[in-house]
């Protein structure tokens, strides 16, 4: 309702239930929105059967995953009321039936009760008084709209009611599984690079969001580093990934997902962003470097800015020594004061340990390269001959060293000449390492061979 309408209403039980609040939380957190909650309540069943509320359970349920487990207990039904107590549902859920309203009039200040049948609620209040027919107005005037009572399919929080057949009568543990979305978490890396000394300081935060609309008190937290099917196909990549890795650890597993559990019991409020460190590692030996790629016969009007590029490992020897769960690194260098300043950021998906990672943080101010296809002709009836030269110039006092990437080649792609000897890295790709002096250029050229 509107800003000047304070609405009450006298509250009633629905029916008589037996209502249980929430007990031992452990939660259970993947990367794509979807945590299996376990809630565990200790409750005084009677024997036969009876109606047994569940408040305080996420409003992102998926009421089709919840079980009930007790010892002596049979489900019989489960229903999973979400249609919450707001102002404006009770107002669209009392059409049709009799309110009381409260009028303060305005010179004299006395409050008069009117009654009220409520005709529609849609976008705004039409009532009947009496034979006359009046829209509630924000009009600045106080008015109070009474309601008899709280209708029975209105929560004031996301409930879950089961019907069981108890066996016995006394108390026991029933133990509540469900699955629900709005629960995720992320990682964020902050790596900060000293070029002079070789070496990275890495932290890492995994960043954990409650939207389901329930706070979950004193859980005990378990995340999962991986992306289970949840109805879809897989989705995922890491494009810095330049090698896999093949190295192990101790740390805990679930099927093929890594365990990342919270080393303490939190609360996770509802609407709550919680950040907790899981990484923090110092010295780890990473290089800037300079890359281009260029695509199959692309022929740049004009230079193009390299990438640069921060290599690093995840290896246990000289790198980051962990598995990392996807998120993002962003990067930062120190100014002449010493003062960390941020000079880029990008993704990286669910890395092995022992992988090598280029995180590309920008597009480089003073080196530049422009690929020219000089020659393209036919050899014969199924060959190609294609020329390319590849100018690399550097704005900078100091060499560098640019790594020059050629995409789009084929399994049979020959390399007829080469100014600079190369490297077949995949099947569609070969790599150059060239050196650009201070202040100066290098010209690359090479010929292919290829069947297009």
């Amino acid at each position: 309702m509107r800003k000047s309408l304070a609405l009450a209403a006298l509250l009633v039980p629905a029916s008589a239930m037996a209502q249980s609040a929430q007990g031992d939380i452990a939660i259970t957190i993947y990367n794509n929105d979807i945590a299996l909650v376990q809630d565990t309540r200790q409750i005084n069943f009677p024997d036969g059967r009876v109606r047994q509320e569940f408040p305080d359970v996420s409003a992102r349920i998926r009421p089709e995953t919840a079980t009930l487990v007790a010892a002596d207990l049979g489900i019989i039904e489960q229903n999973f009321d979400f249609d919450l107590l707001t102002p404006a549902k009770l107002m669209e859920k009392a059409v049709g039936q009799t309110v009381t309203l409260i009028r303060t009039n305005p010179a004299t200040g006395k409050e008069e009760n009117v009654r009220a049948k409520v005709l529609a609620a849609n976008g705004g209040v039409v009532l009947q008084i009496g034979q006359s027919i009046e829209v509630l107005r924000d009009d600045g005037l106080p008015v109070r709209v009474i309601f008899d009572k709280v209708p029975e399919n209105l929560r004031a929080r996301p409930t879950l009611s089961v019907t069981v057949e108890s066996d016995r009568a006394g108390p026991r543990p029933a133990r509540l599984t469900y699955l629900t979305g709005g629960l995720g978490w992320k990682s964020d890396y902050v790596a900060l690079f000293d070029e002079a000394k070789g070496g990275i300081d890495v932290q890492g935060w995994i960043t954990l969001t409650n939207n389901s609309g329930v706070t979950y008190n004193n859980a005990e937290t378990l995340l999962v580093a991986g992306d289970p099917y949840n109805g879809g196909g897989y989705s995922g990549g890491n494009p810095n990934l330049r090698r896999a890795g093949t190295e192990s650890n101790d740390r805990a597993r679930l099927g093929d997902f890594y365990l990342y559990p919270l080393a303490a019991r939190t609360t996770i409020a509802n609407q709550q962003t919680k950040q907790v460190s899981f990484l923090d590692v110092k010295a780890v030996p990473a290089r800037k470097a300079y890359e281009f790629v260029n695509e199959w016969l692309a022929n740049s009007a004009n230079p193009q800015s390299a990438a640069t590029v921060l290599k690093f490992t995840s290896a246990r020897a000289g790198g980051l020594g962990d598995q990392l769960p996807a998120g993002t690194v962003r990067v930062y260098i120190r100014d002449a004061k010493g003062t960390p300043q941020f000079i880029g950021e990008n993704n990286i998906g669910h890395t092995p340990m022992g992988s090598e990672l280029a995180i590309p943080t920008g597009e480089a101010f003073d080196v530049k390269v422009k690929s020219i296809v000089e020659l393209r002709e036919k050899v014969g009836k199924l060959r190609w001959k294609t020329a390319m030269r590849y100018i690399v110039s550097n704005a900078r006092d100091e060499p560098v060293t640019v790594d020059l990437a050629q995409d789009g080649l084929w399994g049979d792609t020959r390399v007829a000449a080469q100014s600079i000897e190369g490297k077949r890295v995949s099947a569609d790709r070969m790599e150059w390492t060239v050196p650009v002096p201070a202040n100066g250029e290098t010209e690359v050229t090479v010929t292919f061979d290829t069947r297009f």
